[in-house]
């Protein structure tokens, strides 16, 4: 049998993304579907559990550094980061659509700075949640993190400043470049 956690020799840190791709070997029937209710089940109790567990910041964080390990996954498998910056930001927006995960719209990119505001429509993580009055898609922060640190090969931090959760109809995120980043 096949570890999914590896690391060198000792198991647990690093994932294995092939082996968690093979979908088709263990779901012949069922596929890569399941309603987004049951996602959030998942997402909203792990939540929970690492807030009652380390704390809210905490929990944060772990969302944010999740979503970016995927965003850069999902950047390596379904992304063309040898597209120009316009053809490069249509294929994100189809991606993301065709993966359910929202519908993407770039509001503003500036080439030279590479602050990006995006926002994201009947995001997966909020749309339809209760206004809560606090901003949840932490782990969107990391994905769009990941993917745009990937394309740039410059480190991101990308802030929601609204959200569902807080009264908004769309996700909106600020993405700014920190440091000078290796391009």
């Amino acid at each position: 049998m096949e570890k999914i956690f590896k690391r060198g020799e000792k198991e647990i840190t690093a994932l294995s993304w092939d082996a968690i791709f093979r979908v088709e070997e263990g779901r012949k029937k069922l596929g890569e579907q399941m309603p987004v209710s049951v996602y959030r089940m998942f997402e909203y109790s792990m939540r929970n559990a690492l807030t009652q567990m380390y704390g809210k910041e905490s929990m944060i964080k772990v969302f944010r550094m999740a979503g970016e390990e995927a965003g850069q996954e999902f950047y390596k498998r379904y992304l063309d980061g040898d597209l120009m910056l316009n053809d490069f930001l249509a294929q994100l927006q189809q991606k993301l659509l065709e993966y359910s995960f929202g519908m993407l719209r770039v509001e503003k990119f500036d080439v030279q700075t590479g602050h990006a505001v995006l926002t994201v429509s009947e995001d997966l993580d909020c749309s339809g949640l209760p206004v809560s009055g606090e901003t949840v898609c932490n782990y969107d922060e990391g994905f769009i993190t990941g993917i745009l640190k990937a394309y740039t090969q410059k480190d991101y931090v990308v802030t929601e400043v609204d959200c569902w959760a807080t009264g908004d109809t769309v996700c909106r995120f600020e993405a700014r470049v920190v440091g000078k980043g290796k391009a």
